[in-house]
């Protein structure tokens, strides 16, 4: 991933360096449990480096990666570099390296996971009673709380931060059981002892690689994580629109929106994050295919993790840590809110007085429903409050007009329902 995007920590954590360094600590853990080395022996095996040139170089020969690792720190421990890697193959030591560094990125990615959820909860809790028009196909619907709101993608943000747990966590298994799975140069006992020292669950039927569905359902709950982030950016972006206005992106001092047009504000941070989700679904759909391998193993899934796997979590890192800045300082404007609310003239009452006419006047439901129809249509031709023409037209004779036309039943229950983040945050 290009370092626009990229958390030095990550980019460390997925270095070539670190590639082998996981790798390396495999190697050692093997040969900490194996009965032959001696002490000092493992002492060298302990010290024994390498360097990612020295690999490289070494690969030029063996046109093999792992091979070339392997040559390049058997050499650095001596006479005691002939334990090393021995009963193992490449997938022991590939696998159950790449489980230390999807590991370590799980506990930089997950505690934002988290942290976003506490973060939508406070500023829904903020805003449980800020009332605003809520939306459907894009056109204004009935009043609801913008805390209401929020507390939708709170919800949401906890669900991918618990699926994000559990594809991490089942993701993050090692095999030691040699070519094809079958021990014949170990046994189970030996990869339980040396995935213990190395903190991991065992994968139970490895056939020499670690199934790739496990890689697949992360990258899944990478991407579902992405689509949720995706859905918030997208619904601060239309709500910054220049004809809504009710929430904008923090600016900070010094910023500048155009080059041309000094007065732009423009959500670009939302949109960043929108067209990132683009490529974690990419990626999962990539992963998926990594899925299916020929027998018990190829490397067809190899040189795809190879992109897929650093860049998909750098991605969800930065556009996580985005969207908590977006929450944290995004501006709220309730009065343009409680403004809108008047751009249909009443109209956002309509079920009420459908309500009333049905409950009240005993109108029948299809009878109600195109009387109302006809002076919402009126109240917006004629820009004239539909609580006026009601107060005019013979079907609202007797009807109570100020019990229809009142905001309190649609944030009644705004405390219940942002109250359910208790649960959660």
């Amino acid at each position: 991933m290009i370092a626009r995007y990229t958390r030095p920590e990550l980019a460390e954590i997925w270095s070539e360096d670190a590639h082998f360094e996981a790798m390396r600590e495999v190697e050692v853990a093997a040969c900490e449990e194996m009965d032959g080395p001696s002490s000092e022996e493992l002492d060298a095996i302990r010290a024994a480096t390498f360097s990612v040139a020295e690999i490289a170089e070494r690969e030029k020969t063996t046109e093999h990666d792992t091979a070339a690792f392997v040559d390049v720190l058997a050499a650095s421990a001596g006479s005691a570099g002939r334990w090393i890697h021995l009963g193992l193959t490449s997938s022991d030591v590939l696998d159950t390296g790449l489980a230390l560094q999807l590991r370590r990125v799980a506990a930089i990615v997950l505690p934002d996971s988290r942290r976003l959820v506490e973060t939508l909860a406070a500023r829904a809790r903020e805003h449980r009673r800020t009332l605003c028009v809520g939306r459907t196909h894009g056109v204004h619907a009935e009043p609801m709380t913008f805390g209401i709101k929020l507390a939708g993608f709170a919800f949401e943000a906890d669900r991918n931060a618990r699926r994000l747990e559990r594809a991490f966590a089942q993701a993050t298994v090692g095999a030691i059981s040699g070519a094809v799975g079958t021990y014949s140069a170990t046994d189970p006992a030996f990869e339980q002892r040396v995935l213990a020292r190395l903190g991991l669950e065992r994968e139970p039927v490895s056939t020499q690689v670690v199934a790739r569905d496990r890689h697949a359902e992360l990258l899944q709950a990478i991407a579902l994580a992405g689509a949720g982030l995706e859905r918030f950016t997208t619904e601060l972006r239309h709500l910054a629109r220049t004809e809504v206005g009710e929430v904008r992106e923090p600016f900070a001092p010094g910023q500048k929106g155009s080059s041309a047009m000094p007065h732009k504000r423009n959500p670009i941070r939302s949109e960043q994050v929108a067209g990132l989700a683009r490529v974690l679904r990419a990626n999962a759909q990539a992963a998926v295919e990594d899925v299916a391998l020929w027998h018990e193993r190829d490397i067809s899934h190899s040189s795809v993790e190879r992109i897929i796997l650093p860049d998909s979590t750098i991605l969800l890192d930065h556009m996580q840590r985005r969207v908590l800045g977006l929450v944290q300082g995004m501006v709220v404007d309730a009065e343009r809110m409680r403004s809108n609310l008047e751009l249909t003239y009443g109209a956002l009452f309509s079920q009420r007085v459908l309500l009333a006419l049905v409950s009240d006047r005993g109108l029948s439901r299809d009878a109600a429903y195109r009387v109302v129809q006809r002076l919402a249509q009126q109240a917006a031709d004629e820009r004239t409050p539909l609580r006026e023409l009601l107060a005019l037209d013979p079907a609202g004779v007797g009807l109570d007009l100020d019990r229809i036309f009142d905001y309190a039943p649609f944030v009644r229950f705004a405390d219940e329902i942002v109250g359910r983040l208790d649960a959660i945050a």
